[in-house]
């Protein structure tokens, strides 16, 4: 997702806290999401899939068994910062837009969530 960036500006302090998830093709890695719950609430964070491997479902496999994951953790409230012009990536998935709104390195975002 920022592929011209340094390492450093998608690491979080809370990283070492998180669970981490990636889906691999022939040991390569295609896809990764991180997961970071916090009472009954879990964000999830840097969803990103190579871009020779989009638009195969991979991303959507990948959120469909951490949401899973998640309700047999007894999470209420699922979020993420989607980029705006995602949103119907994460729609399809039963996610809502909250219309809570901001920019990050000139990337306009959207709070998505699904509860249950």
């Amino acid at each position: 997702m920022w592929p011209d960036q340094p390492l450093e500006f998608v690491q979080l302090d809370e990283d070492e806290s998180g669970l981490h998830f990636g889906v691999f093709i022939e040991e390569k890695v295609v896809s990764i999401v991180s997961c970071f719950i916090s009472d009954d609430k879990m964000q999830f964070r840097k969803l990103a899939t190579l871009p020779e491997y989009q638009g195969q479902g991979i991303a959507s496999e990948l959120l469909k068994y951490i949401f899973e994951m998640a309700r047999k953790k007894d999470v209420k409230r699922i979020w993420c910062n989607a980029r705006s012009g995602k949103k119907s990536f994460y729609e399809k998935l039963g996610m809502k837009d909250t219309f809570q709104t901001f920019s990050k390195a000139g990337q306009e975002f959207t709070i998505m969530e699904i509860c249950f």
